[in-house]
């Protein structure tokens, strides 16, 4: 994985988990549908370290991307005034 890397300087790297509030903000949400998403089971996937929920940024990457729509939404025509 670090090696090579002292103890200090692998405590010291950007880590690839996100905590609620981090996760809601990049997937531009608010916390509180990302909890209830959570409970629900309908949210991307999360991992508890110790007591601390943690969102993984590939995780959360591959749900975004999940429901992509690919073709537009098929707009009405608007009518014209008679």
């Amino acid at each position: 994985m670090a090696e090579g890397l002292s103890p200090n300087q692998r405590a010291n790297r950007p880590t690839p988990f996100l905590n609620t509030p981090q996760a809601a903000f990049y997937l531009g949400l608010s916390c509180r549908t990302l909890e209830h998403m959570r409970v629900d089971g309908t949210g991307p996937t999360w991992r508890r370290h110790g007591r601390f929920v943690r969102y993984h940024i590939d995780d959360l990457e591959s749900w975004s991307m999940r429901d992509t729509i690919k073709q537009p939404l098929h707009r009405p025509t608007p009518r014209r005034a008679q």
